[in-house]
């Protein structure tokens, strides 16, 4: 099979072939190009020309067949170059095995020392993008995208085709190596045997690495070729001195301590390349090596990571430019992440040669006139997946028809939440629940575990001042509303009760549980109603507690939580949107009261009168002293506090803004930068609460109960559930229950899903049940005790998600760092809610917080909640020129006017939303928000599927599981398969097939047209 050429010329021509030959081989369907020059060789035979080209006509026939015969192929797609072809089949081959390690690539130069001493120098460097030693010899560039000559290219591919290629080699040091490599080239007759010494001599020097100090001057002073004083004398005994020093297999000090080892990927593994320009050779070295394993060359890498490539040029000289260019051009193709696959998986050199050409396909160039290659690149913020071009290799990108589900639901597009085995309906008494257990049951040690980290810490204060904040501002409106029988000390206790419950035994353990807007509306009816009919406000609460408890164990028993899989996107962001704006809009309005309670004096006179002394005249402490009392608003008035607050309003946001992103910015280590950033938001408090102190102006300070006690003396710990009300009061509280349940299922689902969606990356899975079980169990104690219902809170569990995402440790340099995930655990929010359990006892300390500073913290949570928020993106587009537009991918594949419909929609929801929280008819905002669900389902009508599936997540269908089953049925009686139905190709049920060997694939070259016959 070596030695025979297979040759299509476009004819059909099959070859008979047994069973035992072909058993084992993949089958591959091939359409073979045939090139203009082959008919322009046979026009002479006329007679023949009009057989050849019905024969031709019948081959593309044929493909054609095929290709509709393929449910993946499309004519509108590119036709596969040969080496894309060749290339599929190398990265198919182990593909369930583990992905090749990372690699550094180092390139070194051979550079004299004032014409004497000669080196090999290291001048640049790629993990994912070029660094360079700059002129000066003294520092490293800026990581850069390595920007090539295309002359370069195709001489390096001429260098693969014409050198030495050994893959797979067996060595243990790079004497042996070079040794092996020249041996090589001297039974090819690429070099002659007396030569050996002075390139072994050469190949062998010593390394001189950037991290080095040396008293070697700049590389402008000693970037000298190798002068022509060296003789073969001298090569053999340097050759056996202790100038070589990197014979060593052991990492030298320099490597041990390079701090540059935290940047390089962990088990990564190192690729050298080689250049120079001698003067003994007449003809360029060229070696490309792969070692079968991975082993230590002592000094030859910077860093000390194992080596597993080398590709050495050593040529004659005058030529060093062209050289370094040619070292550039492999070292950035090292660190291409498909032809670094291929090198990996490389089985000859034209698996080499094919990946350069694949390269080459996707390269772009820049016009000389209109470019400079000295301007040095900014790696981009996102770096376009590897993947892809893996899928237009495999021919796994398939044309965008209307109506399909294009994308895997990214946060550009649709995204959402995933139909698993969390949202699953098994029909079986607490089948969801039971589910849900176990599959948390694993996880459970885990859990606390995996919070040993200072992120943890940083999580936990914040986190607690926020929980704080809300507890006080929630329980002093509910002591307003209900006269004291539920005020700020009940949130306390409620608060921490109902939190550290949830957060130790629920299913998602990253929820806070807050008390709600629509909660305390709830409560304002209920207590205004139960004054006006003499009802006992909290046994008449219990009942409504008790029954809505109830409702929602059935819900969970029922495995109701399934229908959380039609809140789409539409849905989640109408309602996080919502929920954020309320605490924008809360924030403002705390601080316009507190203006309003501390006026600023705008009709301030300076004129002096001389008066006689009377009570009037004296200061608010002097009349204070003198036993007078103050009379009036005037007499409480302070100068300066409204300012002050705006200030520590504005400032903690700002402050909290600018170092939560200053893990971005360019100054300090990494380390520092991410550490400021988990810190921002007790930064930028302990900050605030500095400058308030400093400036000693009066500020409003948080007020924290002192004693545990009820708020009110006409009520204790325990409510009883008897005697209060008529019997008939406990039957009748089933129909305002329904409305809480309603509430409590919408908030804690809707949040539960938000927390849950894919972006998060979250890998010990959802307890929706679990969760809805726990809730329930809440709502039944803290009814019994006279406490607030507690649910899911939107925004604070978001803040709470924000601030326990991990990111890569160690990533390139110039790479962002990657979003790995969120540290799920319980410890964080166990925490938070047993602080504020403790805050009674802490409240000396907390009565030091200004009001404005966390009233700052609310508006830092309700904005940061927005980001990333596709509504918000799509708001912004309605006041942006379209040149001015971001590429987003929903924009390249719905019309502008459809996406703006869809956001005036979006908007319309949010703004009765709004009007309706606002007005008496409050308490049906739980039904409000289940109606926006009903108005999704109504958008069916209005947008296609295909626009959906960017703007929106699909809705699932109630009979797709039918559906599947109807086209396995098919399938097995042998109808043509429904994907067929649908294609606008006829089928031939008579389609050759040819079965190739993949081995005979990995020796014979690609079949089809060579890269220079390419139309």
């Amino acid at each position: 099979m070596e030695d025979e050429a297979i040759v299509d010329r476009g004819a059909s021509y099959i070859k008979n072939v047994c069973d035992e030959e072909v058993e084992g081989h993949h089958t591959v369907y091939i359409g073979v190009h045939v090139p203009k020059s082959y008919r322009r060789r046979r026009r002479h035979r006329r007679r023949s020309n009009h057989k050849e080209r019905r024969e031709m006509e019948n081959v593309s026939d044929k493909s054609d067949t095929e290709t509709a015969d393929d449910p993946s192929s499309s004519i509108l797609k590119p036709l596969i170059s040969p080496a894309a072809e060749r290339i599929r089949f190398i990265l198919e081959e182990d593909d369930n095995g583990p992905p090749p390690p990372q690699l550094f690539t180092e390139l070194d130069e051979l550079l004299a020392v004032d014409g004497q001493e000669m080196e090999w120098k290291e001048t640049a460097r790629w993990i994912k993008f070029e660094e360079k030693v700059e002129k000066g010899g003294e520092r490293w560039s800026k990581p850069h995208v390595a920007t090539l000559s295309l002359h370069s290219l195709f001489q390096l591919k001429n260098c693969i085709e014409k050198g030495t290629i050994k893959l797979d080699m067996e060595a243990n040091s790079l004497q042996q190596i070079v040794e092996m490599i020249t041996d090589s080239q001297i039974e090819s007759g690429q070099l002659k045997a007396d030569l050996k010494e002075m390139v072994m001599y050469t190949l062998l020097r010593k390394h001189r690495h950037q991290t080095k100090k040396s008293n070697l001057r700049s590389l402008a002073d000693i970037g000298k070729s190798v002068s022509s004083a060296s003789s073969p004398t001298t090569a053999h005994r340097n050759l056996t001195s202790n100038s070589l020093s990197d014979l060593s297999d052991k990492p030298e000090k320099d490597q041990l301590n390079n701090k540059f080892m935290k940047k390089v990927p962990r088990d990564a593994e190192a690729s050298n390349v080689l250049v120079g320009e001698v003067d003994f050779l007449d003809t360029p070295f060229v070696a490309f090596v792969r070692l079968q394993q991975a082993v230590m060359l002592g000094g030859l890498t910077e860093v000390p990571v194992p080596t597993r490539f080398l590709f050495i040029l050593l040529g004659p000289k005058g030529k060093a430019k062209s050289y370094r260019e040619i070292g550039r051009a492999i070292a950035t193709l090292m660190s291409d992440e498909v032809f670094h696959d291929i090198a990996y998986k490389a089985k000859d050199r034209g698996d080499l040669l094919a990946g350069i050409d694949e390269f080459l396909d996707e390269v772009i160039v820049l016009p000389p006139g209109e470019w400079d290659p000295d301007i040095r690149i900014e790696p981009p913020k996102s770096i376009p997946s590897a993947d892809k071009r893996k899928n237009n290799i495999a021919g796994g990108e398939s044309l965008q028809m209307n109506g399909g589900t294009p994308h895997d639901g990214s946060p550009a597009g649709g995204g959402g939440h995933a139909v698993g085995d969390e949202l699953k309906f098994t029909g079986k008494f607490c089948g969801g629940l039971i589910l849900d257990v176990k599959r948390k049951l694993p996880f459970y040690a885990s859990d606390f575990y995996d919070a040993l980290n200072i992120q943890s810490l940083s999580a936990i204060l914040f986190i607690y001042l926020g929980t704080v904040t809300n507890a006080i501002t929630f329980g002093g409106l509910l002591g307003d509303a209900t006269d004291n029988m539920q005020g700020v000390l009940e949130s306390f206790v409620g608060t921490a009760l109902a939190g550290a419950v949830f957060c130790l035994f629920a299913g998602q353990p990253l929820t806070i549980l807050s008390s709600t807007g629509p909660v305390l509306v709830f409560e304002r009816l209920l207590f205004n109603f139960s004054k006006d009919n003499d009802f006992d406000y909290l046994e008449f609460r219990l009942w409504i507690g008790l029954w809505s408890a109830f409702l929602c164990l059935v819900l969970v028993a029922t495995d109701a939580s399934f229908l959380v899989q039609y809140f789409t996107r539409f849905t989640e962001e109408g309602f996080s949107a919502l929920i954020s704006f309320i605490f924008i809009y809360d924030s403002f309005k705390k601080m316009l009261k507190l203006a309003h309670h501390h006026p600023i004096n705008s009709d301030f006179n300076m004129d002096l009168h001389h008066l006689n002394a009377t009570w009037a005249s004296l200061t608010r402490s002097e009349c204070l002293e003198w036993g007078g009392q103050l009379l009036g608003p005037a007499c409480e008035f302070v100068p300066d506090i409204t300012l002050m607050s705006f200030i520590l309003f504005f400032g903690t946001y700002t402050c909290s803004m600018g170092l939560k992103k200053f893990k971005t910015s360019q100054f300090f280590p990494t380390t520092v930068r991410q550490l400021i950033s988990d810190f921002a938001i007790i930064l930028a408090i302990l900050i605030f609460c500095g400058v308030d102190a400093l400036v000693g102006v009066d500020t409003p300070k948080l007020l924290v109960p002192s004693e545990f006690k009820p708020t009110s003396p006409n009520r204790g710990w325990f409510v009883p559930p008897f005697g209060g009300n008529p019997w008939w009061v406990y039957l009748a509280s089933f129909l305002p229950a329904l409305l809480v349940t309603i509430l409590v299922f919408m908030d804690q689902q809707i949040t539960a899903v938000i927390v849950n969606r894919k972006e998060h990356k979250l890998k010990k899975g959802a307890g929706y049940h679990l969760d809805l079980f726990w809730v329930s169990i809440l709502l039944m104690v803290c009814s019994f005790m006279g406490l607030p219902w507690y649910v899911a809170a939107t925004v604070i569990s978001i803040a709470h998600i924000d601030s326990i995402k991990m990111e890569t440790e160690t990533s390139a340099p110039g790479e962002q760092p990657k979003f790995l995930g969120v540290r799920e655990q319980r410890v964080t929010g166990t925490m938070v809610f047993i602080l504020t359990g403790l805050s009674v006892l802490m409240a000396p300390i907390l009565k030091f917080i200004p009001m404005p500073v966390l009233y700052g913290v609310f508006l830092y949570m309700g904005v940061a909640s927005l980001n990333g928020v596709q509504f918000m993106d799509r708001l912004q587009l309605l006041l942006m020129p379209a040149k001015h537009q971001p590429d987003l991918i929903y924009l390249r594949h719905v019309p502008l006017r459809r996406v703006h419909l869809f956001t005036f929609i979006q908007v319309l929801c949010l703004a009765l939303l709004w009007v309706l929280k606002s007005t008496v008819a409050a308490i049906i905002f739980p039904v409000m928000i289940l109606a926006l669900v009903a108005v999704r389902k109504a958008m069916d009508y209005v947008f296609s599927q295909h626009d959906l599936s960017y703007l929106d997540d699909i809705m699932p269908e109630k009979d797709k599981k039918k559906k599947e089953d109807e086209k396995k049925k098919k399938k097995k009686k042998g109808s043509i398969d429904s994907d067929m139905n649908d294609s606008d190709f006829p089928a031939n049920e008579n389609v050759p097939s040819i079965k190739i060997s993949m081995e005979a694939m990995e020796q014979e070259p690609v079949l089809g047209e060579k890269p220079s016959d390419r139309e």
